[in-house]
């Protein structure tokens, strides 16, 4: 198959998607669509995409694997351990007065980033955990499900120990299984944390935040949508709140006077 046949053929696949499925792929650049795709297309022993998609239109579950697949829900507890140590502290800050602190965790997986602000607030006696209120959101309305059980198998995790580190008694917040196959988030971190499904380019705007957390998602983000989102982020967070976003990701130009750098290093920022 020549490059045009390819291209072409990839296409195919993406208007498919964007027609027949609750995804909508415009969003995203075509080089991760294209990761995504050609992982089901090995994984159904597809070699060419006008195969894949005789598959993907005749198919429900492959239509369902491939939502999976295209939903970004990697994740793990505490991900970038010292980005968690500096928010130790914006989370003692804002919490200090005794009032509500509202956080946002936008595109929250399989919820593991905000029940890791949650459990971070009950094991830190610096911060007043009965002060926040956690909302935490994502596209993608199955893997909701999963961060509201709250329960991992040990295989979505590559240690679920070492993730646990930044807590001094991991016990308190989290039962893990006598052969380690399975874990559960204990109820009452699980109470502190409302879920929503929600979309980052089209829904409903949110306002009243105190601290956003958007980690590692705009790096998937076809470049026409970054800055959009930056937006509805940037209108989310109330002045003298905290925006953090992934290690490998940049504010935009037209929003950076919005902001003070509270650690550059860790990608915290505080809106003026």
């Amino acid at each position: 198959m020549n490059r045009t046949e390819t291209g072409q053929g990839l296409a195919n696949v993406i208007e498919y998607i964007a027609n027949g499925m609750a995804f909508e792929p415009d969003s995203y650049n075509e080089s991760y669509l294209d990761r995504r795709i050609s992982a089901r297309m090995r994984r159904t022993d597809c070699e060419e995409y006008a195969e894949y998609l005789q598959l993907l239109s005749s198919s429900d579950d492959e239509r369902a694997a491939l939502l999976d697949a295209l939903s970004i829900n990697v994740t793990s507890f505490f991900r970038n351990p010292p980005v968690w140590e500096r928010l130790r502290d914006v989370l003692a800050d804002l919490t200090a007065s005794g009032g509500t602190v509202r956080c946002w965790s936008a595109a929250c997986a399989d919820g593991r980033e905000p029940y890791s602000i949650a459990m971070l607030a009950r094991d830190d006696p610096n911060i007043r955990d009965r002060s926040l209120e956690i909302t935490a959101t994502d596209i993608d309305a199955e893997i909701l499900k999963t961060a509201r059980d709250g329960k991992y198998e040990s295989t979505r995790t590559t240690d679920i120990g070492e993730q646990l580190k930044p807590l001094s008694a991991p016990k308190e917040h989290v039962d893990i299984d006598a052969d380690a196959r399975s874990f559960a988030v204990h109820d009452r971190v699980k109470r502190m944390v409302s879920f929503e499904q929600h979309d980052l380019i089209s829904g409903t705007p949110k306002r009243g935040y105190d601290l956003v957390l958007c980690r590692n998602l705009l790096i998937y983000i076809d470049s026409s949508y970054k800055t959009p989102i930056f937006e509805t982020l940037t209108a989310a967070v109330d002045a003298g709140g905290f925006l953090t976003i992934g290690k490998s990701e940049t504010l935009p130009r037209s929003i950076r006077e919005e902001y003070d750098a509270y650690d550059r290093s860790n990608h915290i920022y505080r809106r003026e």
